[in-house]
């Protein structure tokens, strides 16, 4: 049972106008709003509480509430309790009749809250089916590294939940993230800051993380003055998987290499690298050390499976630089292990992907910044392995930037897992034509659905005994 107390707020006539999302969080470096955006937003009726760990809760009910429970996972950031992706996005479902609940997570840990979210979201689900009752139905819905928490949810939470919608989900997992990420970061620091002794991991405070965000993001800006340094940018880029279309500007075209390289490097310009470093901070906190290596990884290789790896190859021409040689410089420079038991604890509390008990649907968009679409595609396969894909179904946004989706495009998707969940039967609900349709009738802010099919995550890494060399 929930501890604390839990207050009633005097229910009220929603009257405001729905927007679209602002600029369509394209270049947003976070995943929640402000905890001012959230509490000026009106409320039907609200509660709030405490749980044993000291996590909050809150909840809002509709003045007719049509017996569906959402229970919101937000992401990574402060461990503010939310229960909605968005102010609009709450407005709307509240206006259509769900009721709406979210926890902030444990407050004393990392803002990687994986260690307590999923114990936390069922706690806050028993909390508030204990003052509204039991709900017809429950459905899932996380954002970002809440979509992590969500995956988990479906995966867990058969019996409690009866689907799951995932937004933006960091869905391949704590170490996947971390290890891609450390092979964009050390392939600047040894290219771009040869013979400097760069620490790229086991960062004892956030200054340590702020300090190496900063020396990395320099040699980026630096390096994109020449051709050389373009190249290399590239590659780094490859590794980090990131997008080749940025915020406010048209898709280069398909064999555009310096037009897709620029717009790589708009996101390392906006800051891309201080969110990396400040999220490895905080995933070490939560795990209790390194989770990622590079040892034995072979760069080349690397590369050869990333769906950059032909402008890569084209800008190094062009450079006159000798793309084996400095392949072969990254593989026999890497010398970083893992801490065993901080992969051991990522596994248990930052995975997903071993299994689903409830349909699951993903979306997410095509261009993301900070957890990129291909993601879905290292997740499904294991959804595959473990037999319960038919569960699965996954679907794209075409825009740039991190959760960068519509009121519309989100309540569609909602309507869609209903369908799923009522019937039994993803049928066609699920597809983008009918995602684009359902989403458009709304009459809401617009949608982007596409046929999409995301490339491989380029991470290079899939044995056990990989993190420490053996």
């Amino acid at each position: 049972m929930p501890a604390g107390t839990r207050t009633r707020i005097p229910r009220t006539r929603l009257r405001i106008a729905l927007t679209a999302l602002v600029t369509l969080a394209s270049a947003a470096l976070t995943t929640l709003p402000s905890p001012a955006a959230q509490a000026d937003a009106p409320a039907a009726g609200q509660l709030t509480g405490t749980l044993s760990d000291g996590a909050t809760w809150i909840a809002d009910v509709p003045d007719h509430w049509n017996g569906t429970l959402l229970l919101f996972s937000h992401g990574f950031g402060p461990t503010v309790a939310r229960d909605a992706p968005t102010d609009a996005v709450r407005t709307e479902l509240l206006a259509e009749g769900y009721a709406m609940a979210g926890s902030s997570y444990d407050p004393h840990g990392s803002m990687w809250a994986l260690n307590s979210a999923e114990r936390d979201q069922f706690a806050t689900l028993g909390a508030v089916t204990a003052e509204i009752g039991t709900p017809r139905r429950t459905l899932a819905i996380g954002q970002s590294m809440g979509g992590l928490v969500n995956a988990q949810l479906a995966r867990d939470g058969g019996g409690r939940i009866d689907g799951a919608l995932g937004q933006c989900g960091l869905v391949a997992g704590g170490t996947d993230l971390d290890n891609y990420q450390l092979d964009a970061e050390y392939t600047i620091a040894r290219l771009l800051l040869p013979g400097q002794d760069v620490k790229l991991v086991r960062f004892g405070t956030s200054a340590e993380a702020s300090a190496t965000a900063d020396l990395l993001t320099r040699a980026v800006t630096a390096a994109q003055s020449t051709p050389q340094g373009r190249a290399r940018v590239a590659l780094a880029a490859a590794f980090l998987n990131l997008p080749a279309w940025s915020p406010g500007k048209d898709r280069p075209a398909a064999t555009d290499w310096a037009g897709q390289e620029a717009q790589q490097y708009d996101w390392f310009a906006q800051g891309i690298l201080s969110f990396v470093e400040g999220g490895r901070y905080a995933v070490e906190q939560s795990v209790g050390g390194d989770n990622s290596w590079n040892l034995g990884v072979d760069y080349a290789r690397l590369l050869a499976g990333s769906e950059h790896a032909s402008q890569v190859r084209a800008l190094y021409r062009a450079a006159g630089l000798d793309l084996r040689a400095e392949l072969r410089t990254l593989t026999e420079g890497a010398a970083i292990t893992a801490d065993p038991a901080a992969v051991r604890t990522a596994q248990r509390t930052s995975s997903a992907g071993q299994g689903l008990e409830v349909p699951l649907l993903d979306v997410h968009t095509t261009a993301d910044n900070l957890v990129p679409v291909q993601q879905e595609n290292r997740f499904a396969a294991r959804v595959r392995a473990s037999g319960d894909g038919a569960l699965l179904r996954q679907a794209y946004v075409e825009r740039q930037g991190h959760c960068a989706f519509t009121t519309a495009e989100t309540v569609a998707a909602l309507h869609a897992l209903e369908h799923r969940v009522t019937t039994g039967r993803w049928d066609d609900a699920a597809t983008p034509a009918a995602l684009q349709r359902s989403a458009t009738a709304l009459g809401l802010d617009g949608a982007a659905y596409v046929p999409y099919r995301p490339a491989r995550l380029t991470v290079g890494r899939d044995r056990p005994a990989d993190p420490t060399g053996r």
